[in-house]
C-alpha cells in the first residue's frame, strides 16, 4: 500500500501520495488540496493496479505529434502507398489540431467536437478515414499502457450515403471509348477487366500476355500527396486478369515499339498516366457528351468502369468467385456485399430458370394434373348446381 504525507507551500498545506508502480518502482503525486482527495487518488491507483489497468502518468504526457511518429514507425506492414496516405492525413487534418496536446489530455468530448467540425466541410467518407487513423494512433497508446482508454471510441460519425452506382452497357462503353479518341483503349481495358486506376497506370508491357489473353497485375501506383508512389495492388494480392479477345489488337497497337519494362499507358510526356489529368483532359468531357444521349446516367467516373466490368461479367454468367478473382477483392463475401444489387437480378433469373425446368419435369406434370383435376371438379360442381 502507498502512503500520504503533508508538505507546506506558499499557498498552504498540500498532500503528497507515495506508492509503488506494478514493477515496484517508487513514485509519487503531489498537489492534493485535501487529504480526502489524496486518499481517493491512492485508492484508485490500488484498484487500477489490481485490475492491471494502471497507467504511468509520465508516459501519458507525451504529445500526440511525438506519438504519431512512434505509431507510424510501428506500422511495419503498411504498403508505401498506404503509408503515404496516412502521413498525408496526419499532416493535413490530425496534427494541426492535436500536435502539441498530451495523450492524457485528449478527451472524448474534444474528439467529438473536432469530428463534428470536420463533418461540416468534408465528405462523410473522408471524415471516417481521418477518424480511423486518429483512433488507431490512440488505440496504440492504450496498448502501450500510456492512457487507460481510447477517447476515439463511440464517436458519432457522419453517415455515408451511397450514390447510385454508374453501370454502362456494352454500347455505352463503346461510345465512351470512341469519344475518348486515342485514349479509347484505356476505357475498354477498365470496363472489361475491372482494373483499378493505379493498376492500369502501373501496367508494363511484360505483364501483358497476348497469347493467353491475361494481364499480370503485380504493381500499382498511387498519388496521395501528389507524388507518384509505387507499390503492390490492394490487399497485396497479385492476380491474373483475363481480357476479351477483341482487345488483343488494341493492346498490340498500344505495346508496339515498347520495351518489356515500359508502361503500356503513359501521359503525353511519357510518364505515369495520372487519373486527375486523364479526367480533365479526356474523360469528363467525353462523359458530358455521352450524357446528352443518355441523360438518365448516374455520375460516371473512371472507377465506374470497374463497376461496369463487374456488371458485364455477372450479366454474362460469371460466378461470384470469378468476379472476386478478377477484381482482386479480399473475399467472395466482399464481392457479394459490394455488388449485391447486381445479384438481385440474378436471383430473378434463377427463379425463372427453376420454374421452366420444373414445368418440364415430372413435378411440372404433377402440377398440370392437379390443375386438370381442379378444373374437372369445378365443372362437375357447376353441372350439379
Amino acid at each position: 500500500m502507498g502512503s500520504i504525507h503533508t508538505y507546506t507551500t506558499q499557498s498552504g498545506k498540500r498532500y503528497r501520495v507515495r506508492y509503488r508502480t506494478p514493477d515496484r518502482r517508487q513514485t509519487d503525486k503531489r498537489g492534493f488540496r485535501t487529504k480526502r482527495d489524496a486518499e481517493q487518488f491512492l485508492a484508485s491507483v490500488e484498484v487500477a493496479k489490481g485490475r492491471g489497468e494502471w497507467v504511468d502518468p509520465t508516459l501519458s504526457r507525451v504529445s500526440v505529434g511525438a506519438w504519431s511518429t512512434t505509431w507510424l514507425a510501428s506500422r511495419s506492414n503498411l504498403k508505401p502507398t498506404t503509408r503515404g496516405a496516412y502521413e498525408w492525413i496526419l499532416a493535413r487534418y490530425v496534427l494541426p489540431q492535436w500536435r502539441t496536446v498530451p495523450l492524457v489530455a485528449v478527451t472524448h468530448v474534444d474528439v467529438q467536437v473536432w469530428v463534428t467540425g470536420l463533418s461540416a466541410t468534408l465528405a462523410p467518407s473522408t471524415v471516417r478515414k481521418i477518424h480511423v487513423i486518429f483512433s488507431g494512433l490512440m488505440k496504440y497508446a492504450v496498448q502501450d499502457r500510456r492512457i487507460p482508454h481510447n477517447p476515439c471510441d463511440n464517436i458519432r460519425l457522419p453517415r455515408v450515403t451511397a450514390d447510385p452506382r454508374g453501370y454502362l452497357t456494352h454500347e455505352q462503353v463503346a461510345e465512351l471509348a470512341e469519344l475518348c479518341g486515342t485514349d479509347g483503349t484505356v476505357i475498354y481495358l477498365l470496363a472489361y477487366t475491372g482494373l483499378r486506376w493505379g493498376e492500369l497506370a502501373a501496367l508494363k508491357v511484360k505483364r501483358v500476355d497476348l497469347h493467353r489473353r491475361r494481364l499480370d497485375v503485380a504493381e500499382a501506383v498511387t498519388e496521395p500527396t501528389g507524388a507518384i508512389i509505387w507499390g503492390t495492388p490492394k490487399n497485396h494480392e497479385r492476380r491474373s486478369v483475363p481480357f476479351p479477345s477483341f482487345l488483343t489488337d488494341l493492346l498490340v497497337a498500344q505495346c508496339a515499339g515498347k520495351r518489356a519494362d515500359d508502361l503500356v499507358f503513359t501521359s503525353a510526356a511519357g510518364g505515369v498516366l495520372r487519373g486527375g489529368n486523364f479526367r480533365n483532359r479526356r474523360f469528363d468531357a467525353a462523359v458530358a457528351v455521352l450524357r446528352e444521349s443518355y441523360p438518365e446516367l448516374p455520375k460516371i467516373t473512371p472507377r465506374s468502369l470497374r463497376h461496369t466490368a463487374a456488371s458485364l461479367a455477372i450479366s454474362a454468367g460469371a460466378t461470384v468467385l470469378s468476379v472476386q478473382r478478377m477484381l482482386g477483392h479480399a473475399s467472395a463475401a466482399m464481392t457479394l456485399d459490394v455488388y449485391s444489387d447486381l445479384f438481385d437480378d440474378d436471383l430473378d433469373a434463377v427463379a425463372t430458370a427453376l420454374d421452366d425446368r420444373a414445368r418440364r419435369s415430372d413435378v411440372g406434370k404433377m402440377w398440370a394434373r392437379a390443375g386438370e383435376s381442379s378444373e374437372s371438379a369445378s365443372s362437375s360442381g357447376s353441372e350439379t348446381a
